[in-house]
């Protein structure tokens, strides 16, 4: 079997776009991926379209490890977002032509299921009035869902400081969704990478008596001493890695012991196997796994194949039932969160499990997407719509 080429199909949403790649091949077999884009979507197709002619078409899908080897150092360049992104959706639809060509599922070529349930934490229900009431009434209703987990940042447009005033503010959120949760809902306290270390550990110690199941990017990702320094003030579990793009690069992070919980992007950083590796490094360091998932249906699938395969694998971040539950129409076969548990359950679809309607994706075309951190309550700005 080899690839004969490869089409692409963005799917736009006012604060990021979807790009999904179909790879096909000579057999008739296609198989699907998919990353999420802030504001490099047309980068990412630029170097698809060259990766396609160099590496891709009359490659081997069988031949995963082979692909992304090429890709990665083929072009003598240090790969970075963008081509760690490319990597990932050509990986993930090999593994789905894999799987459609053997009859099973993905998980099961990854070393078969440890677990028949991987949790799921609820993210983007708070597009809401930024008050306690509304944030109360909005958790409550996440709750009624079936999550048993939920993930949020108050911080406003706190940067690198916050000041008292709005750290009050911040406290009153908190406690409003505690309250409406509950004490056995887990929730996780996001930061965006946006604090300096003492504001970082100033502000967890606030947030303490609310029991955050872990605290997100307390610092910026690139310094590891300030991260190391937050870590060691705090007894909340640090997580971080989301803007990590290559699993070398968590080396640093593991030996630093600065992390309790690693949040790698399945579409960021090159895909299943090269997350199935990390998470086998992150296991040797006592370290959980929570990957990062802001994308659609197929990136939530991929990532399952993951978590029922992993023994050290925490938690799935969810936003579709949320921030932009009409994309789900573009993927059959999406996956569900059982409202019985705050579960998705384990499948025996073959592949991914899941196929793109392209017809459905083309009612999304590609927006000049933009999430802006610093607007007053980091609100989504509605955005020129671009070109179809």
């Amino acid at each position: 079997m080899r690839i004969t080429g490869i089409s692409t199909h963005v799917v736009g949403t006012p604060w990021r776009n979807l790009t999904h790649v179909q790879v096909h091949t000579d057999e008739g077999l296609t198989g699907v991926g998919e990353t999420r884009m802030l504001g490099h979507t047309d980068a990412l197709l630029g170097y698809l379209r060259e990766a396609e002619a160099n590496h891709i078409a009359g490659s081997d899908p069988f031949a995963v490890e082979d692909l992304v080897r090429r890709m990665k150092y083929g072009d003598f360049g240090r790969a970075g977002e963008i081509v760690m992104s490319g990597i990932a959706v050509v990986e993930m639809a090999c593994w789905d032509i894999k799987g459609k060509a053997l009859g099973v599922p993905v998980w099961q070529l990854l070393g078969g299921k440890v677990t028949d349930r991987v949790k799921a934490y609820a993210n983007g229900w708070y597009t809401t009035e930024r008050t306690p009431q509304a944030y109360h009434e909005a958790a409550r209703r996440v709750v009624e869902r079936g999550y048993r987990a939920l993930k949020i940042d108050p911080f406003g447009t706190g940067h690198f400081e916050l000041d008292h005033e709005q750290t009050l503010y911040a406290v009153s959120l908190i406690e409003a969704v505690r309250d409406a949760i509950g004490p056995g809902t887990e929730l996780m306290l996001e930061m965006h990478g946006r604090f300096s270390p003492a504001t970082a550990v100033r502000l967890a110690r606030e947030m303490a008596p609310f029991r955050p199941a872990w605290l997100e990017e307390p610092v910026p990702p690139e310094n590891l001493k300030a991260l190391e320094k937050v870590a060691a003030k705090v007894d909340i579990p640090v997580a971080t890695g989301e803007r990590v793009h290559d699993r070398i690069e968590f080396r640093e992070l593991f030996e630093s012991q600065a992390a309790d919980i690693i949040q790698p992007d399945v579409g960021h950083i090159g895909g299943i196997w090269e997350t199935r590796k990390l998470a086998a490094t992150a296991e040797t360091h006592y370290t959980l796994i929570a990957p990062h998932n802001v994308g659609g249906p197929v990136l939530t699938a991929a990532s399952l194949q993951l978590g029922f395969t992993t023994p050290n694998f925490k938690i799935l971040e969810h936003f579709n039932d949320f921030a932009d539950a009409e994309i789900s129409q573009i993927v059959r076969g999406a996956p569900r969160v059982d409202p019985a548990d705050g579960c998705f359950a384990l499948s025996d679809a073959p592949g991914l499990g899941v196929e793109l309607d392209t017809d459905a994706a083309a009612a999304f075309p590609q927006q000049q997407a933009r999430f802006d951190l610093w607007a007053d309550g980091w609100e989504r700005r509605r955005p020129r719509e671009r070109r179809a």
